[in-house]
């Protein structure tokens, strides 16, 4: 299992629509064979901080999330929204176990 926690500031007159572009992001990863979770998490002391937490089967699932027409959609529309550029940092899970996904 990959794990991803992608951290992200946005500008504060973008919160809403960069929440609607990553809910719709969210929604369609939601349906790829290689995603199993894909969480949106908005700060609650700071509305403009949001972290997304992916994860997937394996990389290759990432790599084929990638490449979707959807994450290129968010990406283009988010990218101008940013405050700062998005940093992420992966992880393997160890628990609970790939079974259990």
């Amino acid at each position: 299992m990959l794990i991803l926690l992608v951290n992200v500031q946005v500008k504060s007159e973008c919160i809403e629509a960069f929440r609607a572009a990553t809910l719709a992001n969210a929604r369609a990863s939601m349906q790829e064979q290689g995603c199993a979770r894909f969480d949106v998490c908005q700060q609650n002391d700071d509305p403009a901080r949001f972290i997304l937490i992916e994860a997937y089967h394996d990389a290759a699932g990432h790599a084929a999330h990638r490449e979707t027409e959807h994450y290129a959609v968010w990406r283009d529309t988010v990218n101008p929204m940013m405050a700062s550029t998005r940093t992420s940092v992966k992880y393997a899970s160890l628990f609970p176990d790939d079974t259990a996904w």
